[in-house]
């Protein structure tokens, strides 16, 4: 039986003595409607689409989200240089801004990795409403807002987590934007 179709018919989520379901159970706790709602989603295609090495476009993005999700809420601004790959506007021309910005971390593997922080890691940042002030107001806004059309178009951005002005002591030093193996320029179709 399929790791989510196992969870959707029981009930309880399978764990072993690891940090990465350790961080999963932790979601469970802090975000228990859009882990449910992933599950539901991901039960729904299970049962449309059945079980195969080749997962499809919506449980691609559900796995995605599921692991290596954040959600960001922020100035427009901010999540437009974002898109834009803009780096050096993103985090150093508009740095003030992330002052009214709020990244929650949400993915479980995205969680582990950061256990041994390293430069390259990147989340899949989903824009949230800037105006969610609780986390169970933004776990209840994520959960309505997901939907299996919504994911099948990728809705998200990357964003190398340590370059978020505050969260590594080193992004400090602008020149740690200037590594183009991790701040990569956006590709022009």
């Amino acid at each position: 039986m399929a790791y989510e179709q196992f969870i959707f018919e029981t009930g309880t989520v399978p764990t072993r003595d690891n940090l990465h379901d350790f961080f999963n159970g932790l979601c469970w706790i802090r975000f228990p409607e859009t882990k449910n709602k992933l599950n539901q989603l991901q039960a729904a295609e299970i049962a449309r689409a059945g079980v195969s090495p080749l997962r499809g476009p919506v449980r691609d993005a559900l796995t995605v989200f599921d692991e290596n999700a954040a959600f960001l809420m922020a100035p427009q601004a901010l999540w437009d240089a974002l898109i834009e790959k803009d780096w050096h506007k993103l985090f150093i021309d508009l740095r003030p801004l992330w002052a009214q910005a709020r990244l929650v971390l949400f993915g479980h593997a995205l969680l582990e990795k950061l256990v041994y922080p390293r430069k390259p890691i990147t989340a899949h940042v989903y824009k949230a409403q800037p105006a969610i002030h609780s986390m169970a107001a933004l776990d209840a806004w994520v959960a309505q807002d997901l939907s299996a059309e919504k994911l099948a178009g990728k809705p998200f951005a990357p964003l190398p987590v340590l370059g978020v002005p505050g969260w590594w002591p080193d992004n400090e030093n602008f020149s740690f934007y200037d590594d183009s193996v991790v701040f990569r320029p956006r590709k022009i179709p």
